[in-house]
């Protein structure tokens, strides 16, 4: 697909469309991703809720007839129609103003920041930024701008692209087994439908990818989850993240942080076995 093949005055028609989502933030929700990420003991209600945790809650929910073939709500809605068939969480940059009790009841405003086509190593890419504002009792508890991008289905013997190298010094590491059985758990938790995170035979025979991806924000989960196993009395101010690569089920990955000499902000990335970035990410901490 060529870049006049998508329609980019038509997509940012959808540029300033907004949609409101109130949810109570359920600490059951919050006792099943502790579970999730392995944590001996879970957040109760009044506690404030772990940084990106928020992802689990404000579902986008569509009827069954309304779902797309890749298992996610059809495109054209609140979402650009982008024609690219592959999705992916790109990446994203969050602000936590102030804190955002466990059975406090919140609402979520979205709004299409922007709709660009850029063209990449691999082909057409189209990325759409959604910004999204997280408040409580009327006061901003969460600032985040969300990437999405969209690419085309891999061409035969197109070369793929190589890998970057992860960073060699860490202060801190820790080995995830991202069986399906854990991403379910978090497709679950998200009501997130997009198949290729437990439909092997989808994601390999139809999307090319040689195993079932790991969630983009599962990933990103992982990193400040580990940020604060290391850190528990740091207060996170900003976290900033961009997928440099995917990870699968087929193997074992790290997530990996280091702390800056000032102790105020900390690097993190996810990388696989073989030492290849996956996630790079940026944490200010107070």
């Amino acid at each position: 697909m060529s870049t006049h093949d998508i329609d980019l005055t038509l997509l940012r028609q959808w540029v300033g469309k907004t949609e409101s989502h109130s949810d109570t933030i359920n600490p059951a929700f919050a006792a099943a991703l502790a579970a999730t990420l392995d944590h001996p003991q879970a957040p109760v209600t009044g506690d404030a809720l772990p940084p990106l945790w928020h992802w689990i809650y404000f579902w986008t929910v569509c009827r069954q007839s309304e779902v797309g073939d890749d298992g996610h709500p059809r495109r054209g809605g609140f979402l650009p129609p982008v024609p690219l068939p592959r999705r992916m969480w790109a990446g994203g940059r969050l602000r936590f103003a102030a804190p955002l009790p466990i059975g406090a009841t919140a609402v979520k405003t979205s709004r299409i920041a922007s709709v660009d086509v850029k063209k990449g190593k691999t082909g057409e890419l189209a990325f759409v930024t959604v910004a999204h504002e997280i408040a409580h009792n009327g006061q901003l508890a969460v600032y985040e701008e969300h990437d999405i991008v969209y690419r085309g289905m891999p061409q035969p013997g197109a070369v793929p692209v190589a890998p970057k190298a992860a960073p060699t010094e860490a202060d801190w590491r820790r080995r995830i087994e991202p069986d399906p059985v854990l991403l379910f758990r978090y497709s679950a938790l998200t009501f997130n439908g997009h198949r290729i995170h437990y439909d092997r035979s989808y994601v390999t025979g139809v999307e090319g990818y040689p195993g079932l991806i790991v969630h983009g924000p599962l990933i990103a989960t992982f990193l400040v989850d580990l940020l604060g196993r290391s850190l528990p009395l740091a207060r996170l101010m900003e976290f900033n993240f961009r997928a440099v690569g995917s990870l699968f089920d087929t193997e074992a990955f790290e997530v990996c942080g280091k702390l800056s000499a000032d102790g105020k902000s900390a690097e993190l990335w996810a990388q696989n076995l073989r030492g290849e970035l996956a996630m790079q990410a940026q944490a200010v901490l107070a």
